[in-house]
């Protein structure tokens, strides 16, 4: 086992390494940008090394500094974990020409599977089946649109290189090719930096089942499948193991299927081999096809941990400091069902724009699973993936595991910024979920009834108010006095610029009633709890102006101040502006021209994603106010239309 570990991430994946690299006996460094000096990870870590500023291309995806990092501070292994360096096999090279480990494949079994179309043709020859399509080199516009009739339509336009949903679009007819073919390629070429793309038929009703495959650079095993059907814009929302109506039938074929496509390269490490599903008619031993290996750690490798009781970083560190593999297939089985929620800052109501802040309060329920790389206090960062954590339950049946995430997510306390922890919450009750129908349209079909506005109620409004006063949070030895004359209140909340009126009048310094949106909540202390009708109060949080109330998956207030009060009467239709800070990829708004309603004026570059800010209305552009490749903030003006001030 290796004496020294430096981890060459961030965030969760970061932490949850060095747990298990503790457990090991082994001494972790962390290393970190100047955007995350104070963070987690480099407070858990034995060592911690500065790599650079805050973008990842000067920190994380700097692999010399990574590299030296190692060298000074004495590691003799690196663990990539996933995004960043993880399958880069210039990095893997650099790393072992420095005499360092990389926990991790070989740089050829990365770059084998590296690019989707060379890794398709590579599956063809080691017998794995692969979707139809065209995954060859020639990229001119005309002869890519020709293999797309030649598939037949639907098709799915994809780039060679990376994941994630990055430079990906469906397809549903030859009049919107090419336009979706210029859309893929920028996105590609933004995430990373290669325009080729591929072509795909199109499945109708898609299920992603993916096999956690485990190799010695020899031979290889599989751990089982993986459903991460549940997908928003092809990125993975909720996953489990094992996949719902898996037969023993398929799930053999699969992992050999998988076995093979490992040992074809030589696999060393943890690894995953995604498959498409047919799912119309139920699962079935001939209805699966190869869609990419990720030669890494997977984000939702926690279920599979959780089901088959075995840590992956664990076998990881085994192998890769020259071990054999620690089972073999026949040992290996399935134990009850697992599922991981994924809670990010964004926006689901505003498409699931990702958003920054200051979390201010963070709580989970012990009944579960987490892994999180964040604590109350810290920074939701505009340069890396908005994850606060990954949610995991496991239970002795599908049932069981899916009522104790909706719980733990029911349970789950954020303030001081915008997630989607009530969409999360939405979709563990989702009736067609939870009977094991899922799809990788559901979401997109039912998504009306899975974003729905956090409208408050006046239980919710009554204890927002109060809390605003401070009149929650007297001392146990104040509360003790009898002398106490009668105090009435009045508050103005407001949410999402909404006001709400609050009339407190307080009794003694225990007992309140409090009046808010027409209805008298009586709100009392007994035995050292604060009750609300003589049912327990929800917990709070009071933070910076604003009052978080944790009920259904949490309400937060504004705390008007008519002094301090914006005189800005809200966004204007006729002013485009940053919705978060991020680089101005594509200016498509000249001065002068004609615009309508929806139209695409701007591409905006943030947290590893691209944004299209669209015109609100009919109108023409009167000014420019960023060029194409500026840095901007959040708010700030990039395009305004004739009429605006």
């Amino acid at each position: 086992m290796f004496n020294s570990i430096l981890i060459a991430n961030r965030g969760e994946i970061a932490c949850r390494i060095i747990r298990t690299a503790r457990r090991l006996g082994a001494r972790t460094v962390a290393v970190f940008s100047e955007a995350d000096r104070y963070s987690r990870h480099v407070e858990m870590a034995d060592e911690a090394v500065c790599i650079g500023a805050s973008s990842p291309a000067e920190s994380y995806l700097n692999g010399r500094a990574i590299i030296s990092a190692a060298i000074d501070a004495g590691a003799c292994a690196i663990h990539p974990g996933y995004g960043f360096l993880s399958e880069n096999p210039e990095f893997v090279e650099l790393a072992e020409a420095s005499n360092l480990v990389f926990i991790g494949p070989s740089a050829d079994a990365i770059r084998a599977m590296g690019l989707k179309d060379s890794a398709k043709a590579r599956m063809v020859e080691a017998g794995v089946p692969v979707v139809p399509g065209y995954h060859g080199p020639n990229q001119d516009d005309g002869f890519l649109a020709k293999q797309a009739e030649k598939t037949g339509y639907p098709v799915m336009i994809k780039a060679v290189a990376g994941g994630g949903g990055k430079g990906m679009r469906l397809v549903e007819s030859p009049a919107n090719f090419q336009e979706a073919l210029e859309s893929a390629r920028g996105e590609a070429e933004t995430a990373f930096g290669n325009r080729a793309v591929l072509i795909e038929k199109f499945i109708r009703s898609p299920r992603h089942i993916e096999v956690q495959v485990f190799g010695d650079g020899v031979n290889a095993i599989h751990l089982f499948e993986r459903d991460c059907s549940l997908q928003r814009r092809h990125q993975k929302v909720i996953e489990e193991a094992p996949a719902p109506g898996m037969t023993n039938e398929m799930r053999m074929a699969m992992g050999a299927a998988a076995v093979r496509a490992a040992e074809s390269i030589g696999y060393k490490g943890a690894g995953t081999v995604e498959f498409i599903a047919d799912g119309g008619n139920g699962l079935s031993a001939d209805g699966f096809w190869f869609m990419e290996m990720n030669t890494r750690l997977q984000v939702e490798h926690p279920v599979t941990e959780a089901v088959t009781g075995i840590d992956l970083v664990e076998w990881q560190l085994r192998v890769a400091s020259g071990e054999n593999l620690p089972k073999r297939q026949s040992e290996l089985g399935i134990s009850g069902h697992a599922f991981e929620a994924r809670l990010y800052a964004e926006d689901a109501s505003k498409g699931f724009l990702p958003v920054t802040g200051s979390l201010t309060h963070l709580a989970f329920p012990d009944t579960v699973r987490v892994d999180s790389g964040v604590r109350a206090g810290d920074h939701i960062s505009p340069y890396y993936d908005p994850m606060i954590a990954k949610i995991i339950s496991h239970g002795e049946t599908r049932s069981v595991a899916l009522k104790r995430l909706a719980d733990a997510l029911l349970r789950t306390e954020v303030a001081g910024t915008v997630t989607n922890l009530a969409f999360l919450g939405e979709l563990a009750r989702h009736g067609d979920f939870n009977k094991g129908k899922v799809d990788t349209g559901l979401i997109a079909r039912d998504m009306k009834m899975l974003v729905l506005k956090s409208e408050p109620d006046s239980s919710a409004t009554a204890i927002a108010g109060i809390a605003a006063m401070g009149l929650l949070e007297m001392p146990e030895w104040d509360i003790g006095f009898n002398i106490w004359s009668s105090l009435q209140k009045r508050i103005v909340l407001r949410h999402e610029g909404r006001p709400y009126e609050v009339f407190i009048k307080s009794i003694s310094a225990r007992a309140h009633d409090v009046l808010a949106m027409g209805v008298t909540q009586e709100i009392r202390r007994n035995s050292g709890r604060w009750l609300v009708n003589g049912a327990p109060m929800p917990r709070f949080s009071v933070a910076n102006g604003m009052v978080t109330v944790f009920s259904r998956y949490g309400i937060s207030f504004e705390v008007d101040d008519p002094l301090a009060r914006d005189a800005k009467k809200g966004s204007s239709a006729d002013l485009i502006e940053a919705p978060m800070p991020g680089l101005v990829k594509v200016m498509l708004a000249r001065p002068g021209h004609t615009v309508h309603e929806g139209e695409r004026l701007a591409v905006l570059e943030a947290m590893k994603m691209e944004h299209s800010l669209l015109a609100e209305r009919d109108g023409v552009v009167a000014e420019v106010l960023a060029d194409e490749g500026s840095q901007v903030e959040a708010g700030a003006a990039l395009v305004r239309l004739e009429g605006g001030k």
